[in-house]
């Protein structure tokens, strides 16, 4: 089975501004729904698929024996959050489907998410750790000037709260001696991000180095996008070098570009930043979405016990 209109779907959302990575995500969900109705539902239309179903689609795919699209067995055992990522494609198409008065089998709103425990322990490393992180390029790259570039991203990453797309799309033409920048971010929505003087600092002894005019702030040193004007750094690269200066330092929780990012609303959250402010730095829609920064810092916990506990004495 293909689903019926799926790629008239895809093209709205191309049409609507969604970035191409988004507009991927929503594909490769709704092609794990289409391959799980071609397994384990053979004979059945489109019209025919039931509430029931799309339940055993749900529990399907919390199992251990899910298979991928392509047939081979899934390496990694979806968590409630990324079922929910799934759930909220399928309602989205479904959605459609009733924006454009075409047969939908199952109404989108009747299809309902999984409990996700919102206060679950953030893995955030500790202050110590994350700065040890940002300055170990210094530490473990031979070559200069990739020492200089890794630790600017890094920098840059926890100075602002960017996301990996949007700083790996900054052009040089960007900067400013104000240390603001305006981004186009995810479903090209547009706000400003502001840089600290350290980060600025770090960005000029990077530039200082560059003997190129490539447009965009960060580029390639070698391989294959070495010496091509048009061509930014990989975020596969950064991603990489975190996870090998994490290993090289010894900390033992996960750490990826996103940590920075959560890190950087996480310690603001610590020292009492209002959480709407926080909404409009990180390019949130929702001001619910950053409670759970509040809510992830333990110190923040412990230093509210006992600021406000009423028997402090």
């Amino acid at each position: 089975m293909t689903l019926p209109y799926s790629k008239e779907f895809l093209e709205q959302l191309k049409l609507n501004g969604y970035s191409s990575e988004t507009i991927y995500n929503y594909e490769r969900d709704l092609n794990t729904f289409d391959s799980y109705l071609e397994r384990e539902h053979q004979k059945i239309s489109f019209s025919k698929i039931t509430k029931d179903i799309i339940e055993q689609f749900v529990i399907y795919l919390s199992s251990s024996d899910r298979k991928t699209a392509h047939g081979e067995k899934a390496k990694v055992v979806l968590n409630n959050r990324s079922i929910n990522r799934i759930i909220t494609s399928l309602r989205r198409y479904f959605s459609y489907l009733v924006e454009m008065n075409f047969p939908v089998p199952v109404l989108p709103e009747s299809i309902k998410l999984v409990y996700v425990n919102k206060l679950r322990h953030s893995q955030v490393s500790e202050y110590e750790g994350l700065t040890k992180l940002i300055e170990s390029p210094n530490i473990f790259e031979k070559n200069k000037i990739v020492a200089l570039r890794n630790r600017a991203m890094l920098e840059t990453l926890f100075a602002s709260g960017m996301r990996i797309s949007e700083l790996i799309n900054l052009r040089r033409i960007q900067l400013d001696a104000t240390g603001r920048i305006f981004i186009e971010g995810k479903g090209k929505k547009q706000r400003f991000i502001y840089l600290t003087d350290r980060a600025q600092r770090h960005i000029k002894n990077y530039l200082v180095e560059r003997t190129d005019d490539f447009p965009y702030l960060f580029v390639s040193m070698r391989g294959a996008n070495a010496g091509n004007k048009v061509k930014h750094i990989s975020p596969n690269y950064l991603q990489a070098k975190i996870k090998s200066y994490r290993e090289l330092l010894g900390i033992n929780i996960p750490t990826s570009a996103h940590s920075l990012r959560h890190g950087f609303a996480t310690y603001l959250a610590e020292q009492g930043a209002n959480p709407a402010a926080i909404q409009i730095l990180l390019g949130h829609e929702s001001l619910e979405t950053n409670t759970r920064y509040v809510h992830a810092s333990d110190k923040y916990a412990e230093d509210t016990h006992r600021k406000f506990h009423p028997l402090k004495d």
